[in-house]
Order: C-alpha cells, then structure tokens, then sequence
C-alpha cells in the first residue's frame, strides 16, 4: 500500500502583521516622522540652555553667528555644529533627535487610545528639551514648563468632554496640583537641600498626565523617578564625579520616570 504524502500545513497570511516584529516594522516608518521637527526641540535646548539670569541664547557662543529656525542647519541638525566656525551648539550630537525617535516609538508601540496618545506627544514636545536643559545647566525655564502643563490640561479636558467624562481629568488636575504641591514644599522646608521651583512646574503637567489613569500611577512615576536618580547618584559617588553636597538635576528622572509609568499602564 502506496503512503500518501503528508498535506502541506496551511499557509498563514498576515502572520508576520500580527507579530511583534511586523509592528515595530511599520512604527519605524511612523516615528522617523518625528525627524523634521527635531531642530526645533534643538533650538529649544540651545536658546533656553544659559545659566539663570542670562539672556537667550541667540547664536553661536564662539563666533556668534546666529542661530533659528530661519537658519537651522547646520547648528540645528544631528551634528549640531556652528556652520561659521564648527563650534559646538546645545545638545550633543544625535542625542536630541535618538531621544526623539525613541519616544515616539514608545508612544507608537504602546498605542494609547488618540487623545491620549496627541497629549503625550504635545507632553514629550516640552519635557524633551527640559530634560536636555537641565541636565546643561540645572534649570527648568517657565516658557517650556508652563505651555507644557496649559497643553496637557486642555487636551486632557478634550478627551474628558469627547468621552472619558468629568472624573479622570478632575482626578489628573488634582495628581497634578498635589505632586506639583509635593515639590515646591520641599523647596521651601529644605532649601536648596529640596527638589526646585521648576521640578514642581514640571510636576504640574507630569502629574496631570499619569493622573488620569489613577491615583496610584503618579506615586508610581514618582516612585521611578526617585529610584533612576538615586541609582544615578550612588554611581557618581561611587566614582568619585559627585560629592554629597552636590545638586543633581531632578527634572530628567522626572521625565522618565514619567514615560516609565505610561508605558506600564498602557
């Protein structure tokens, strides 16, 4: 008796668009859309990047050839260098715009429902450029913190109206209030021992955001955030590049601890 070969398994379509693969495939595409917006978060970063009480930054440091959005390459670009004399402008090069990519594909992957998703993006558009600013010179200025928390609680206030209801973005302007609360009391009952005036104006939108998904989420950014920085702190100490009377910059662990905390409940 003749055996008959075995059939052939079936074919599986759209096996590789269900995969994880396929999705991080077509979000590449998707997030390398962020590219042409990246030289205003450097001009961002270069223009507001200057110790407290100094003026914007308007050009080059060096040779002060100037710098903006009407002339942004190649300062502005992913080399980041003064076209006049090659000197270095804002952020390290490639950092603002790896960082940019890497956050949108968070975001892209993650797949928060659209209003959400647009008032992370308007979010990141702001704390970006914080991040890389106080790391330069330990500082959170007003013109970003502020447009940052209007933006979140406006667009929050949309999705609440268009569906979500009254109670998360009630509970988000509380999360935010209460964690920005948190920060300037610290400032005011230890000083400069204490997180900053501009930790806690960030606070106002990063709150706001974890916020809408619960009472718990913020403690949970918070709680990141702490945790990032005092790792980060130890390892300077430990290799002797800090000492315990040295201030460390809140505000980055603040933003990833932020991100953090999204990207777990999503």
């Amino acid at each position: 008796m003749t055996r008959q070969p075995a059939p052939a398994p079936p074919e599986r379509t759209g096996a590789s668009d269900a995969s994880p693969s396929g999705n991080i495939t077509r979000s590449w595409p998707r997030a390398s859309a962020v590219l042409p917006i990246t030289p205003l978060l450097r001009y961002a970063v270069a223009r507001h990047a200057v110790p407290p009480g100094t003026a914007r930054r308007t050009g080059c440091d060096a040779c002060g050839a100037s710098v903006g959005p009407h002339r942004p390459w190649p300062a502005l670009g992913p080399t980041a260098r003064c076209g006049g004399c090659g000197a270095r402008v804002g952020a390290p090069p490639a950092s603002v715009e790896l960082a940019a990519l890497a956050a949108l594909a968070a975001l892209l992957l993650s797949r928060p429902p659209a209003v959400e998703l647009v008032t992370a993006a308007w979010w990141l558009a702001f704390a970006l450029p914080l991040l890389f600013i106080d790391v330069a010179v330990h500082r959170l200025p007003d013109r970003l913190t502020l447009p940052a928390a209007a933006g979140t609680w406006l667009l929050l206030g949309l999705a609440a109206v268009t569906g979500a209801g009254a109670a998360p973005w009630l509970r988000a302007i509380g999360a935010g209030l209460g964690l920005a609360l948190f920060f300037a009391a610290t400032t005011v009952l230890l000083g400069t021992r204490g997180f900053g005036i501009g930790d806690a104006k960030l606070a106002l939108s990063a709150g706001a955001l974890l916020g809408w998904y619960g009472w718990s989420v913020p403690v949970l950014g918070l709680l990141l955030a702490l945790t990032l920085s005092g790792v980060v702190a130890l390892a300077l100490l430990v290799s002797r590049r800090a000492r315990l009377s040295s201030h460390l910059p809140f505000g980055p662990y603040l933003v990833l601890g932020t991100l953090g905390a999204l990207l777990l409940v999503w």
